[in-house]
């Protein structure tokens, strides 16, 4: 199995868990209230996988001594 299919099995797997934890969000009985730990919950873990998706689907940046950091340009010689 290559890096890119256990890649595209991970996305899979985070966008079908979101999927899943809206699905339980839109069922979650109302009202919800401010203090309610296990809604608070769900929002957390909805934040999570939000955020494994960003990193997984974002490029990633390697520095190098011609591009020290994200948007240094790349240096001419």
């Amino acid at each position: 199995m290559t890096y890119e299919s256990h890649l595209a099995t991970a996305t899979a797997a985070l966008r079908a868990a979101m999927a899943e934890l809206q699905d339980e969000m839109r069922a979650y009985p109302t009202p919800v209230s401010g203090c309610d730990a296990q809604y608070n919950h769900l929002v957390g873990m909805r934040s999570a996988i939000s955020a494994a998706l960003v990193q997984i689907e974002a490029p990633a940046f390697v520095a190098t001594p011609r591009t020290p950091f994200l948007g240094a340009g790349v240096e001419s010689r």
